[in-house]
């Protein structure tokens, strides 16, 4: 075995010790322990696939409620948390001591008590029994311990605050006092009922995310990820800088199946970091570029990590709003770290690696992207319209017809496949690498693209719900990994069913085990993280927070969105990015929408949701604790922490959208027509580009100081051209509240006015903030204003709220008896805010002329 061969299985060691440590326990037990744990971890995962099928209700057996399942679900997590994660650094990782064993057993019984004694608990609702108390009390201590073996002191300690904040209450200082929590009803609060612990994250945990886990882990096993990896080198590695561009869309394609940044990093950065070191990029640049691109995986829909399922229960929007606002931003994203690849790559002078392709002219290039581009296109629409056509007509067996062509589709696509030679797991450390040829790489593997087909037709076209979606595209993936060698090999003539069969088997087993095993960390930290939320619940101390963090910002929402930002990036490098965001959306984003009313800005929930999840997501990247930047080292040989710093460098641009989005909500696609979003993506994805030119000092050539100034000051103007244009023209006119009937006769039906409002808020404190009201149907301002359900009287000046009807929109608006209108604003007729837009382009073609201006005459134009 050469010194090379060595040096590589040490590091491949290496990453898979550190994964464990972080996702799937360190600890490897042999003999009965270790085959204990690898079974328990399968049957979790059939036990997940089981609840989520409709086959309970068929057989009528198995049924369980959410309750229940979320029960057994902490049951499995905590008892394979104590057995796969040593208590100590020095703990033994080759078998499971005695004392663990008792742990582990203790904690399962603790969650799965729920369960097993559901009926009786179910008679006592708020009054715990002695037993009931020491069994959730045990339960608790027992899941801190697991937490802080699985996840690090940081979560547990965090926890471990709130639950001593909830007990010691009447002996908090100042603001923070509250009357205190009894024993018995802590218990009671975090364990026996869904508030705390088994609240709402560990029921998204039960009932979604563990199911696109698996189904993510299976896709790796059957080989996607090494197909993902080497389509996008055989479409990006020849050009200048290419393997760092192919490791952006490798983790961007990778990211769509998993959502552990340090998963990514290990899968696609052992390839792809020595293949960008090859081509000129330094080590810590090439550490960098990979955390980058496996960081944003996290923020790209359909996964998210566990994000996008818990702001389905958070904000109260249908997964499907969800997809929607989340994957403009992470596109752009995405396509402003290409770029900012393709500088650094400029900057240095670096080349690609040497193409198999055919040479073939632009022209043709061009021809057959477009061709291909509308064959697709066609056939989605007919697929579509197709299916909608034929889904009445075939009636009850619509299902087994369409399941019928899906498989008729899939053995094609293997046929296809199969005529081109199998993809196989290249060394990118030997001497000589040539990129694979882009034809025969896609068509090897198009039947990898199905499971991922069929899970977004079941989200967005069927409607169906997460788990179910899931559920049915894990189940096409079980067939694919079972069917596809013995398919492959029959049509190419080599078939030995028995050995194709059981290496099937052998990769589902392997799929079911890894999902499993992935999910420990995630269970866990569902789990610990209700008990923050049921401890802000119990307490009230989300008030408090919304106080003393409005007296830090000093009522200004920009102070008060970096304060968020910050908080988040500090619990981040301690907190896994699910648990971040579940804990930061509980305590703050509530506070950042009642401070925007409060400052005239209307802020939707899910802008505030995103922007905690993506500083949550950046904690991964940034210094000094960023584990993503010291996976990526470790494969690079690079320092640690350069490599974290230059990846947060590169991350600017993931650190703006959020600000961004917060004051132009139009990128998240809130209330935007099709045209309009397509401009909109089309304008954004310039301005992304532009500030990253601005940040890293390049574009046709090294840019000057003022050039990054005024290349900042373009990509702002174009991602916020109302700044400006409410300094030209105020957007609203001030209308006496008396006139509110007036008011709403003059504007357009579907515009909205804003109102300011004075009241008290829920705990009777005097309170001033601003609602934007949409204006309803309705001949007249007044018909119009009793569709609103206000009904208003005046007391001389004083317009007060005299009665609100039930049910009606201002009801849900947040309106209220004995309210004051005390100012209402009107839209007035203006320039559109996007002509802000022509100035920006003007001075940007200015920026050109000059650097074109300095370009040496024979230097290549890359802008």
């Amino acid at each position: 075995m050469s010194e090379q061969t060595t040096k590589r299985d040490n590091l491949s060691s290496e990453l898979e010790e550190l994964v464990a440590t972080s996702d799937t326990g360190a600890r490897k037990p042999k003999g009965f322990p270790g085959k204990l744990i690898v079974s328990v971890a399968a049957a979790w995962s059939l036990f997940q696939l089981w609840i989520a099928s409709p086959l309970p209700f068929i057989v009528g057996f198995g049924v369980f409620n959410s309750t229940e399942a979320r029960s057994i679900h902490l049951a499995f997590a905590v008892f394979l948390g104590f057995l796969s994660f040593p208590a100590l650094k020095h703990s033994p990782r080759d078998r499971v001591p005695i004392p663990d064993w008792i742990l582990a057993f203790a904690a399962s019984f603790c969650a799965a008590y729920i369960y097993i004694f559901y009926t009786q608990l179910s008679t006592r609702p708020g009054n715990p029994t002695t037993i009931d108390v020491v069994v959730a009390l045990i339960g608790l201590v027992l899941l801190l311990e697991a937490t802080r073996r699985a996840l690090g002191p940081p979560l547990m300690i965090v926890a471990l605050v709130f639950i001593v904040y909830s007990v010691g209450g009447p002996y908090m200082p100042g603001i923070l006092a509250h009357r205190g929590v009894s024993v018995d009803a802590l218990a009671n609060h975090q364990w026996l009922t869904t508030q705390g612990v088994f609240g709402i994250a560990l029921g998204v945990s039960t009932s979604f995310v563990f199911l696109f886990v698996l189904f993510g882990a299976l896709l790796d096993k059957a080989g996607a990820g090494n197909y993902f990896i080497k389509v996008a080198f055989s479409l990006l590695g020849h050009y200048k800088g290419g393997p760092a561009k192919a490791a952006v869309v490798a983790s961007a394609m990778t990211g769509l199946i998993s959502g552990s940044s340090i998963a990514n990093v290990v899968t696609t950065g052992t390839f792809t970091i020595p293949m960008m070191k090859r081509v000129g990029f330094s080590s810590e640049k090439a550490g960098a570029v990979e955390v980058a691109s496996s960081v944003n995986g996290q923020i790209m829909p359909p996964v998210m990590g566990a994000a996008a399922f818990l702001m389905v229960e958070y904000v109260g929007i249908s997964y499907v709003e969800v997809i929607k606002h989340a994957f403009l931003p992470a596109l752009i994203s995405y396509i402003a770290l290409v770029y900012i690849v393709h500088l650094e790559a400029m900057k240095a002078g670096m080349q690609g690696l040497e193409s198999s392709n055919p040479p073939r002219p632009l022209v043709r290039k061009m021809i057959g992207f477009l061709t291909g581009l509308i064959l697709l296109m066609a056939l989605s629409f007919a697929v579509y319209y197709g299916l909608g056509w034929l889904k009445p007509l075939l009636g009850e067996s619509a299902g087994w017809v369409i399941g019928a062509a899906l498989l008729v589709v899939y053995i094609g696509l293997l046929k296809v496949g199969s005529q081109y030679p199998e993809l196989e797991l290249d060394d990118p450390n030997s001497p000589v690498v040539k990129l694979p040829q882009t034809r025969p790489t896609v068509m090897s593997g198009l039947h990898f693209i199905l499971p991922v087909i069929v899970l977004v037709w079941c989200l967005m076209v069927e409607r169906l719900s997460p788990g179910l979606s899931a559920f049915w595209a894990t189940v096409l993936m079980i067939v694919i990994i079972l069917t596809q060698r013995p398919l492959i090999a029959m049509f190419r003539g080599q078939s030995k069913l028995a050995n194709d069969l059981h290496h099937g088997l052998d990769d589902l087993w392997q799929g079911l085990v890894s999902g499993a095993r992935n999910m420990i960390g995630i269970g866990i930290a569902t789990a610990t993280a209700g008990i923050i939320v049921g401890a802000v619940a119990q307490t009230g101390v989300g008030l408090v927070l919304a106080d003393l963090v409005e007296i830090m910002s000093m009522g200004n929402l920009m102070l008060m969105l970096m304060l968020t930002a910050v908080l988040s990036l500090i619990l981040g490098m301690g907190l896994p990015t699910t648990a971040n965001y579940i804990v930061v959306s509980a305590l703050l984003a509530p506070v950042i929408v009642t401070l925007g009313q409060q400052n005239g800005l209307i802020v939707p929930l899910i802008a505030v949701h995103l922007f905690v999840f993506y500083f949550g997501i950046m904690a991964d990247v940034t210094p000094p604790v960023g584990l993503a930047s010291f996976a990526a080292a470790a494969v690079s040989n690079g320092d640690p922490i350069r490599t974290g710093f230059q990846a947060f460098y590169y991350s600017l641009r993931t650190a703006a959208l959020p600000f961004l989005f917060i004051f132009n909500t139009d990128l998240l696609l809130i209330d935007v027509g099709l045209w309009k979003g397509l401009l909109i993506f089309v304008v954004a994805t310039v301005a992304m580009l532009i500030f990253a030119a601005g940040t890293q000092g390049f574009m046709i050539v090294r840019n000057r100081w003022y050039e990054n100034i005024l290349l900042l000051l373009v990509a702002f103007t174009l991602f916020r051209p109302g700044f400006w244009m409410d300094i030209v023209h105020d957007p609203y006119q001030s209308i006496p509240p008396a006139e509110i009937a007036q008011a709403l006769n003059r504007v357009d039906e579907g515009s909205n006015l804003r109102m300011q409002i004075e009241g008290l808020d829920d705990i009777g404190t005097p309170r001033q903030f601003y609602l934007l009201v949409p204006v309803p149907d309705g001949e007249t301002g007044q018909e119009r204003l009793d569709e609103l359900g206000l009904t208003l009287i005046q007391d001389g000046d004083r317009t007060i709220v005299d009665m609100v009807t039930y049910g009606s929109l201002a009801a849900d608006l947040g309106f209220d008896f004995d309210q004051e209108i005390t100012e209402i604003l009107a839209p007035v007729d203006r320039v559109a805010k996007e002509w802000m837009w022509i100035p920006a382009l003007v001075l940007f073609m200015l920026i050109i002329g000059l650097q074109w201006r300095r370009r040496q005459p024979d230097q290549p134009v890359h802008a």
